[in-house]
């Protein structure tokens, strides 16, 4: 029984011992946090990444310092390091909360490069640890319209250049029907000049050939330009309400531990 309380009270006190190196790993870098937040308050967000970095240094597994590496990155419009910062902070801690905060930023990062099936993807990830919050449901909204809008990114691609190509087709097979029409008109004008025409029928033939070739109108738009005016103004609309919104997600990071 002695040997068992023994190892009892060894993994106590070595629980313990862990805890507290945990916790002075805190204590250790919040001057470091501090820092960084006062720069990034300040718009300073390289000045920022580098004070963080030092907290990292210090502590590697600060889920802070990471998340807000990472948002400092966003700022400075370096997307694909900020949504590693901010993968790493969300596989840093257990707190869901703290989970999709990470996972919305990412969100961010993706609709900043108008990457919409990237961006649904990390809002929807956000939304399972955070199914109330307010501003992942209204940018995974925009993201399903956007992508909707253009088709999907990848079949949006194919689709131009399958549209491409068929105009470009097109364009070749009613210049080659042209040319032959041109071909045969001229063939019958020389065989009619041949057959002893007098000079005014031949005259007058040759300026309806020298006449401009009526070309194919282009079919009406189905929008009246009120409609597209419209239509127009409420994407506007849109995307500013989204850049607010994207404001808001974005500023979460500037937090420390809930124990601060």
């Amino acid at each position: 029984m002695k040997k068992i309380a023994g190892i009892l009270v060894w993994i106590v006190c070595s629980m313990a011992q862990l805890f507290a190196q945990e916790q002075a790993k805190k204590q250790n870098v919040r001057p470091e946090l501090r820092k960084g937040n006062a720069l990034y308050a300040e718009q300073k967000y390289d000045e920022a990444q580098n004070v963080y970095r030092d907290a990292l240094r210090k502590d590697p597994t600060s889920y802070t310092g990471m998340f807000n590496m990472g948002d400092a990155l966003y700022k400075g419009k370096q997307f694909a390091n900020a949504r590693e910062a901010m993968d790493a902070s969300a596989k840093a801690t257990t707190d869901k909360l703290q989970q999709a905060h990470a996972y919305h930023n990412i969100g961010n990062t993706y609709l900043e490069e108008k990457k919409w099936e990237e961006a649904i993807a990390a809002y929807k990830q956000a939304l399972r640890l955070n199914p109330t919050d307010a501003d992942t449901k209204y940018n995974l909204a925009y993201a399903q319209a956007m992508l909707k809008k253009n088709g999907g990114d990848k079949n949006n691609k194919d689709k131009d250049k399958k549209d491409k190509d068929k105009k470009d087709q097109d364009k070749k097979d009613q210049d080659k029907k042209e040319q032959d029409k041109k071909d045969q008109d001229k063939k019958d004008q020389d065989k009619k000049n041949d057959g002893g025409k007098d000079g005014k029928d031949q005259k007058d033939k040759q300026g309806d050939q020298d006449k401009p070739e009526q070309r194919p109108q282009g079919q009406p738009s189905k929008l009246t330009r009120q409609q597209a005016e419209q239509m127009l103004n409420a994407l506007r609309q849109d995307e500013k309400k989204i850049q607010d919104r994207k404001a808001k997600g974005s500023a979460i990071p500037v937090k420390m531990d809930k124990d601060w």
